[in-house]
């Protein structure tokens, strides 16, 4: 079933005192995960209440994962395009493919805007695509 009210069910457990730390920022980062991200003053009050300011890196840090922490207009964040795999044949309990697979195959491809993706170098000129650089 679908829960209507999030928030109503995560803060009984965020309060609990019985509770460890690292559950409560996974009680957090499923709230995160299926609201599809919060404002930044929403994430800086449940820190706050729930006393984990040494740890909210734990759950900023999501943002380098290409998880939206924080949604709002005025973050911008960097969306890769996803391939079609439509096409492609899956495994039967397989229904999703990572991000990280499009990323990789656009670097093994030497596809990948030099902008977004600074550290990434380009390959040599003599490379004919044969072995490893």
């Amino acid at each position: 079933q679908k829960v209507k009210d999030s928030m109503r069910v995560l803060l009984p457990v965020l309060l609990n005192k019985s509770h460890e730390s690292y559950d409560k920022i996974r009680a957090i980062l499923l709230y995160i995960f299926s609201t599809n991200g919060t404002t930044q003053e929403n994430l800086d009050k449940l820190i706050q209440n729930v006393q984990i300011e040494s740890d909210s890196d734990m759950i900023r840090n999501w943002k380098y994962l290409d998880v939206p922490v924080i949604s709002s207009s005025a973050a911008q964040q960097y969306k890769h395009p996803r391939r079609d795999r439509s096409s492609e044949e899956t495994f039967q309990l397989s229904r999703w493919t990572p991000v990280i697979k499009d990323v990789m195959e656009d670097a093994i491809e030497n596809k990948l805007d030099s902008k977004d993706w600074p550290y990434c170098s380009q390959c040599p000129p003599t490379w004919n695509g044969s072995g490893a650089v």
